[in-house]
């Protein structure tokens, strides 16, 4: 059928290029003859944000699945400074890759999938964007449904701080000095604060002398405590601020008067007194119970005695007699 003359003559030129954008935004896993997944929110970073942030380095992680997988799989990403980040899932199934339905997810919110791609029986998926600010951190995952729903998660979170896991015990009067860390890391501010009970209250050097705040490296902090008393008992955080969020660590401190190990040593010499005490009984009781034994086998032996002279004594008398009868 002809197009009639000054209608759709012009127009004819325009459907090749219609075509063609159709089939630009058309998506890979289209192209590639996968089924289209659910609809996406808006991806936190577009492409043009990306090229903003070129400068900055590229982190890229990946995670591993199977379809017998029974565990969720979980990554957790330190990150202290913005950063453009590739994510690679990669989910193994002996099922048909095409009924597998591929989302990305932070925490509850739906993202766009940038990249899906199917080798063998192995199925990729890919989701690239940037952090630049805290709002940015948290968990992201991928989510591989099938029959059964399997879950990549990558957690990104700012660096831990590290100081006495163990409380430090020291005595009124003394000197303490109580020290944060963080390991391959440069915080932009620390702060120190004290809490002796539900209620943090910042360190102030500057209205009391007895705290001074120091570090010798950019990545640690020291606070020293002088001439301590019970009061300053309790629990001290420090913490950190980083451009991509916050991160505290909290040591415990335990203030003793010199009477506490007093207490103890009498508590000691107590128990030993008490424990030599009842010895001391036991032998006293034991040498009466012995002499007691002595003392009665000494009556026996003083009674046997006298009935052995008794009985000496008439045993002689008849022989007495007979002899004098024989004399007469």
């Amino acid at each position: 059928m002809r197009a009639l003359p000054g209608l759709m003559g012009p127009r004819a030129p325009l459907l090749p290029l219609l075509l063609l954008c159709l089939l630009a935004a058309a998506r890979p896993s289209l192209a590639d003859g996968h089924p289209s997944a659910s609809p996406f929110t808006t991806p936190p970073v577009r492409e043009e944000t990306m090229a903003k942030y070129s400068n900055l380095s590229l982190e890229s992680h990946n995670i591993s699945l199977t379809e017998h997988s029974n565990m969720p799989v979980e990554k957790n990403i330190t990150l202290e400074r913005p950063s453009n980040i590739k994510l690679i899932c990669q989910f193994t199934t002996s099922g048909d890759l095409n009924s597998v339905n591929v989302t990305w997810r932070k925490d509850d919110e739906i993202l766009e999938t940038n990249y899906l791609n199917a080798t063998g029986s192995i199925l990729y998926t890919q989701y690239m964007f940037t952090i630049v600010n805290s709002k940015q951190m948290g968990s992201y995952s991928c989510v591989f449904g099938e029959k059964k729903e399997q879950r990549g998660t990558f957690n990104f979170k700012v660096p831990e701080l590290h100081g006495k896991n163990k409380p430090l015990i020291n005595y009124v009067g003394d000197s303490v000095v109580l020290k944060c860390k963080c390991q391959d890391c440069f915080p932009l501010n620390w702060t120190w604060y004290s809490s002796n009970g539900s209620v943090q209250v910042p360190v102030d050097v500057q209205m009391n002398d007895k705290y001074v705040i120091n570090g010798k490296n950019a990545n640690e902090t020291r606070l020293k405590i002088m001439q301590l008393s019970e009061e300053d008992r309790g629990s001290y955080w420090c913490h950190a601020i980083f451009q991509l969020g916050e991160s505290e660590e909290h040591i415990e401190l335990v203030v003793l008067s010199y009477l506490v190990p007093l207490k103890a040593f009498l508590a000691i010499a107590a128990e030993v007194v008490l424990l030599v005490a009842i010895i001391l009984l036991c032998e006293m009781y034991t040498q009466k119970k012995k002499e007691h034994s002595d003392d009665g086998k000494e009556f026996e032996q003083i009674e046997q005695l006298k009935l052995d002279d008794s009985n000496g004594i008439e045993n002689n008398a008849p022989r007495h007699r007979k002899n004098e009868a024989v004399g007469q």
